[in-house]
This record gives structure tokens, sequence and C-alpha cells, in this order.
């Protein structure tokens, strides 16, 4: 697959992780606590993508290198807070856990491309 068009599918692969941690965030519990999460959960899981996305659209290699840095800090958040949420036992474990593998693939490309590019 040629890099545009492993772009284009990380940016619905993306896309699709987004729309499944906003799906997964509004089942976690009303109390203060999981709505604490929640908001952390929906920021870092849908900044992934946003951030990809202008990513793609640097204007040059050093902004893209930003951006892509900015993806991996936010997966790895994305881990974290999909752990806790696990380690909470607030939601099934099984969904939990597949979002919680999505997000380490994810974490494990833009880790990866990060290296690539270091100055």
């Amino acid at each position: 697959m040629e890099n545009k068009e492993f772009a284009k599918q990380l940016e619905i692969r993306t896309k699709q992780f987004a729309i499944r941690i906003i799906r997964l965030c509004t089942t976690l519990p009303s109390t203060q606590e999981g709505r604490v999460i929640r908001n952390q959960l929906t920021k870092s899981g849908t900044s992934i993508g946003a951030n990809y996305r202008e990513a793609n659209r640097a204007r040059s290699k050093a902004d893209f290198y930003n951006k892509i840095q900015i993806c991996e800090s936010e997966s790895s958040e994305t881990v974290y807070w999909l752990e806790i949420v696990l380690d909470m036992n607030w939601l099934d474990s099984i969904e939990v856990n597949l979002m919680l593998t999505e997000a380490n693939e994810l974490l494990a490309i833009f880790t990866s491309v990060s290296d690539k590019l270091k100055p």
C-alpha cells in the first residue's frame, strides 16, 4: 500500500475509532467521576483523528511531525482512560478491551511514524 492510500485508510480508521469512543462514553455512569472520565476519554479519543487529519494537511515537515506527536500523545492518553474504565469495571470488559486493543494499535502506529520522522 502506498503512502497516500495508507494515510487515507488511517484517516478512516481514526474517524471510526472516534465514533466508537463517543458511543462507548455515552454508556459510562452518570456519576461525577463517570462524567469526568467521559469528558477526558471523549476529548483524547476524538482528538487522535482530528490531529491526524490536520497532519495530512500540514504546511511543512515540522508541522506534520508536531501533529503526529500530538496523535501519539492523545493515543497514549486514550489508552490510560480506557484502562481506568476497565479497572473500575464500569462497562463490559469485552467492549472496553476491543477499544483498548485499537487504541494501543494506533499508539504503536503513531509512535513508529514519529520515531521515523524524529529530527
